[in-house]
């Protein structure tokens, strides 16, 4: 026989490849020459006599009693090979190796053992599955010829142990055994599964060498060398070798189109299907479910969706899987109420789910926690027999677990025969999410003894346990023991780890596990992202959000959508809005939330201008705004002092949008109408309001009462205020504060006390200031830093007087409340920004968050920035809150116009006064000393003319410097 490894040129020396593979088969020994006696055979004492014609006739007969045929066997009654081999076809059959046991230890009686006698032993183990006792029979044959091979090798692809199937092919090539045209598309299928190119490519070269791909009648051995190159991502290959075959099938084109969509191509998948049935090949449903699968597994349902009508309106009826491919597609792409509706429509079509089914919509239930729904899935899956596959039984586990129903998790997690790890990762899944850490932990411990191995996730579910229930040292414990285990952690047990302290308020410790990841050369992904960046909006340093979007940059994750509206969101709250801008304005497609972000970012920051423009642009390409968006349009109007335009937004969002305002819209009003002075119109629109004021409501309307003097609303708001938040002190204060300009109302005395306890402390404030990677406190009062007496000796000598007056509107006087150093102490924030122009290098910007009371920033978990920048003739002061949008805007006076003319961005009410302050401090004089007139209604500006000058001592104070004020309530 020709050698098959021949070259072009005969006198090239002739290779063998398959000699130098170190893969042989491990179990192979050399055929033995000799008769040997099978591993369970019992040799006889005597000699047999040959049976008679009568007694051959009555054991053929036993041949369709195969009990009785084995008795007859094992009391020594001789039988010819082909009975043997018959009795053997009818354990296979009967699925009873029992019974093929007690044959092979007869096979001494048979009287023409030849190699086909074995052969069938070994075709009899393999398929009754006892492959270790085929693998013995197999390596002690005499000798092994090509149909012993087969059903050696057939028998290992039946358990898909693939890796030794192509063991078992270098073995037969080792003997000089080759593979025909029913062989070769098994191995090629191993080759396939196990992604073993080389060898892929060797079958190839053999098959093309044996003339196994000229006749058009192997096609499908071609199909299986086309489905080796698809499969194995040689899409080259696999093209250049679908192009060269002279008949291509249906297979030919589901398996080229296959290929593509397991590689991503799904549009060159598509442009095949197209030109398949150009061809005139007609797809089939196997066709058909390629394209559906791939379409749902790339996060396209609503693609998937159209191919399943094609599919039938050509005349293919979907099948099973094509109904669980949707289900399943819609579920994984958070469609959970269309998967469950897809799910009633596919029963009521006479099509019968199978388990994949059936679990898939099961986890569709666990995802809504739509218990009854998933009650009447598991009588379902009771009915048609399916509720004891691990499959739907770990579906149950998580859905009553996801649904508080632990104990009945517990009961099918109890009752299951068999348990994978996922099985015992959704039961520890569901103590960890209801808070029994000690109960996961026990299954935690007895996992490994039940001889199920912990894999990733397990640990992963342990981790986030804790340190949701805020014990992040047992978390820790546990994270630095998955590397003793032998658990190579993954990206998800650092975003458990980095989520987990954000949302403990420990973003620095988030940060550092952030960097901790990076230097082990772990991956971040969109959730690594989404968990870290949150923590940044509570830092000092803009810097750190920088350092983040360079990672972004660099893993290649600016383009996730998600992404990029929390660096718009991050950015803003964090100082930045020119590269929250930047960011927007680079998206190549803005989501809703994408427009949210920046419009709230831009209200946040006083550009409110920019933010009703942003809000224009919007509508005019098509987006409905929702809610939020709404709320910052409507705080943007209420900044800029446009009453009549924040009034027809507030009535376009019922009318033209049917959205029904809720109370940040209500609060934004308050604050637009207290800002103009209209406060009997607020006080009349919240009498109105079909739901319950709140808090940050009312106590809008008392901050707008105290500036404008009406004590009656004043103390109206008060009482409320007493009502919904007994123990907050700094409405009393603010009260008090107001009568004391103004004079009680004759209801001051229903308004009631705050209760005074020892657990209600007044703090006088405290500023914290980031310096390298320390975070410095200062206290209103505490002991000044030898280094930093000097400079705020010459930052008290610049103060001339600190009394602050803003015009009252009726001709009084409103004097903002200051508590005097004389008896509280130097204020905190001047000892940071003190030891900030010492301690910090000249080019750096001081950053300093303060906190401050009640009345002023509206809310105890808002903070408001304000940015200076000293220059000779210029002094920018930027104020905003942090929580986009800002639904409770400080209602204080709008920006003069001569601010703006002279640098200064925006500033709210105290922030004006302040303005003044940081003149004295900067000892920069304003030309025209007269206080400005209360603006009219609705405008946006007071009328006045100020001029700053050129002052070189501001560079002896603070060359080249920008401070940062943050003032945080509370």
């Amino acid at each position: 026989m020709e050698n098959p490894f021949l070259g072009c040129h005969p006198t090239d020396p002739i290779p063998d490849p398959f000699l130098n593979q170190p893969k042989l088969f491990r179990f192979l020994r050399p055929p033995r020459k000799t008769t040997i006696t099978p591993f369970l055979a019992q040799k006889s004492k005597q000699k047999q006599p040959l049976p008679t014609a009568a007694a051959s006739l009555k054991l053929r007969e036993h041949g369709g009693h195969l009990q009785q045929a084995i008795t007859a066997l094992e009391q020594g009654s001789p039988i010819r090979s082909r009975v043997y081999i018959s009795l053997l076809q009818s354990c296979i059959d009967a699925d009873s190796i029992e019974d093929g046991r007690r044959l092979h230890a007869s096979l001494c009686a048979v009287q023409d053992c030849n190699p086909f006698v074995e052969t069938k032993l070994v075709s009899m183990y393999a398929k009754c599955g006892s492959l270790e006792d085929a693998r013995r029979v197999f390596a002690g044959m005499r000798e092994r010829n090509l149909f012993t091979w087969s059903a050696m090798i057939g028998g290992y692809a039946r358990e898909q142990r693939w890796g030794e199937v192509v063991d078992l092919f270098f073995g037969m090539m080792h003997e000089g055994v080759l593979p025909d045209t029913f062989l070769l598309p098994r191995i090629l299928q191993a080759c396939s599964n196990t992604g073993n190119l080389e060898t892929g490519r060797l079958l190839h070269s053999l098959a093309v060498r044996i003339g196994l791909l000229d006749s058009s009648k192997e096609a499908h051995v071609s199909n299986s060398v086309l489905a080796m190159y698809a499969k194995c991502g040689e899409l080259d290959s696999a093209l250049r070798f679908f192009e060269k075959m002279d008949r291509r099938d249906r297979v030919s084109w589901n398996s080229i189109i296959s290929g593509h969509c397991q590689c991503g191509g799904h549009e060159a998948a598509l442009r095949l299907f197209a030109r398949m049935r150009a061809e005139g090949i007609e797809p089939g449903v196997v066709t058909w479910n390629i394209l559906i699968s791939c379409y749902n597994q790339s996060s396209n349902p609503d693609l998937a969706m159209e191919l399943m009508k094609q599919m039938e309106s050509s005349g293919i009826t979907p099948d099973v899987f094509t109904w669980t491919s949707m289900i399943s597609g819609l579920a994984q792409n958070d469609r959970m109420n269309e998967a469950l509706d897809l799910f009633q429509e596919m029963l009521l079509t006479g099509v019968e789910p199978n388990g994949m089914t059936v679990a898939s919509a099961i986890s569709a239930c666990a995802s809504l926690q739509a218990l009854d729904n998933g009650k009447e899935l598991h009588s379902y899956a009771i009915r048609i027999g399916c509720s004891h596959s691990i499959l739907v039984g770990n579906s149950l586990i998580d859905m009553y677990a996801k649904c508080g129903r632990l104990e009945d998790a517990q009961r099918i997690f109890d009752e299951m025969a068999e348990k994978d790890v996922f099985t015992w990762n959704s039961m520890i899944g569901g103590y960890t999410r209801a808070g029994y850490c000690g109960k996961a932990y026990d299954l935690f411990s007895r996992m490994e003894s039940s001889g199920v191995r912990r894999n990733v996730v397990t640990w992963n579910a342990m981790i986030s346990g804790y340190i949701q229930n805020g014990d992040e040292d047992q978390a820790m414990e546990l994270f630095h023991m998955m590397e003793i285990e032998g658990i190579r952690r993954n990206t998800a047990t650092w975003n458990t780890l980095i989520a987990g302290s954000s949302q403990n308020g420990d973003p620095d410790q988030a940060l550092r596990i952030f960097r901790q990841m990076r230097a082990f050369s772990v991956r971040p992904n969109s959730v690594t992202i989404l968990s870290i960046l949150p923590a940044c909006t509570n830092l000092l340093s803009v810097l750190k959000v920088k350092e983040i979007h360079s990672c972004i940059l660099h893993n290649d994750l600016q383009r996730d959508i998600s992404i990029a509206n929390a660096l718009i969101d991050t950015y803003s709250k964090s100082g930045d809005i020119e590269y929250a801008r930047v960011v927007f304005n680079g998206l190549s497609g803005r989501d809703l939330i994408s427009w949210n972000s920046m419009i709230a970012g831009l209200v946040l920051h006083g550009r409110c201008h920019d933010a009703r423009d942003l809000f224009n642009q919007m509508k005019q390409e098509g987006i409905r705004p929702n809610k939020a968006i709404f709320a910052s349009v409507i705080n943007a109007c209420g900044l800029d002092g446009l009453v009549n335009e924040g009034k027809k937004v507030f009535s376009n969002m019922t009318e033209e949008y049917q959205l029904s305002p809720g109370l940040e819209h209500y609060t934004g009003m308050v604050n637009l109408l207290g800002r103009s002075g209209r406060l009997r119109e607020a006080s009349d629109l919240i009498d109105n309001m079909p739901i319950e004021p709140d808090a940050a409501l009312w106590n809008a309307l008392l901050t707008a009462a105290r500036i404008y003097g009406n004590i009656r609303i004043a103390n109206l708001a008060a009482t409320h205020l007493f009502k919904l938040e007994p123990r907050n002190p700094e409405t009393l204060r603010l009260l008090s504060h107001a009568q004391a300009l103004y004079g009680k109302s004759n209801d001051a005395s229903k308004v009631p006390r705050a209760k005074k306890e020892g657990s209600i402390n007044e703090s006088h404030g405290c500023c914290w200031m980031e310096v390298k990677p320390k975070v410095i406190t200062f206290s209103t009062g505490s002991q000044v830093t030898m280094n930093s007496e000097s400079k705020l000796a010459e930052i008290n000598s610049r103060i001339m007087d600190t009394n602050e007056v803003i015009p009252d509107f009726d001709g009084t006087i409103l004097e903002i409340e200051e508590d005097s150093e004389d008896i509280v102490g130097t204020h905190s924030e001047k000892l940071a920004v003190a030891f900030g122009l010492v301690n910090l290098p000249t080019f750096r910007a001081i950053r300093i968050v303060k906190s401050e009371s009640i009345g002023f920033l509206q809310g105890q978990e808002h903070m408001n920035i304000n940015k200076v920048s000293i220059a000779p003739s210029t002094l920018t002061l930027i104020s905003f809150l942090e929580e986009p949008p800002p639904q409770v805007p400080p209602p204080f006076l709008p920006l003069p116009r001569c601010y703006q003319e002279h640098g200064v961005s925006s500033m709210w009410g105290r922030k004006a006064v302040r303005h003044q302050r940081l003149e004295k401090l900067l000892e920069l004089p304003l030309e025209g000393s007269k206080a400005p007139k209360a603006p009219a209604s609705g405008s946006r500006a007071f009328e006045s003319s100020y001029r700053t000058r050129d002052d070189d001592r501001i560079k002896e104070l603070s060359p080249h410097k920008d401070v940062y004020m943050y003032r945080v309530a509370g």
